[in-house]
């Protein structure tokens, strides 16, 4: 069974090496090698330790018989042109191990549940372009595409990204 738990500091390591593990995988093709390459779970514990501390967004870790699958962060939308009655899914990361056995959907349930009890109206989140397997996954849950897009520069490349949204029922 599925453990969905709030990550603290406590927890850097486990997010750490659910995130470097799952951008090797879901960006492979996407996002240039060399900067997949230089992912490690050290440099992203690092990372999410300085994040953690200084974000209003909530970490959770996902564990499937104490072994960390999965990360996401939720909270309100960081999005400028959106009110107050926005959420955002800013990440959500499953090692590819378990791609296409429910448990995403299982952190997406969890994720939309949690903004909904913090009474926001919509979800948000972000997508790369390229990453047709995640936007296929976001579209099945029910999510839609609202015209907003932004270009990123990772790795030296330049992605494009889109937002998605989705209305709390």
């Amino acid at each position: 069974m599925l453990k969905i738990i709030r990550a603290t500091l406590n927890n850097v390591n486990d997010i750490g090496f659910v995130h470097a593990m799952s951008w090797k995988k879901a960006y492979q093709g996407i996002v240039p090698q060399p900067y997949l390459d230089q992912l490690t779970p050290e440099s992203r514990a690092a990372f999410f330790k300085k994040v953690i501390s200084m974000s209003k967004h909530e970490f959770y870790l996902a564990y499937l018989s104490e072994l960390p699958i999965g990360m996401m962060s939720i909270g309100k939308s960081r999005d400028d042109d959106l009110d107050d009655h926005a959420g955002e899914v800013s990440a959500i990361y499953l090692m590819s191990d378990y791609w296409g056995k429910g448990y995403g959907r299982q952190m997406m349930d969890f994720a939309v549940n949690r903004l909904k009890s913090q009474s926001y109206q919509a979800v948000t989140l972000w997508v790369f372009e390229d990453n047709s397997r995640a936007r296929t996954f976001y579209e099945k849950f029910g999510y839609v595409f609202d015209g907003k897009k932004e270009e990123v520069d990772i790795g030296g490349k330049l992605l494009t990204e889109l937002r998605y949204a989705f209305k709390i029922n």
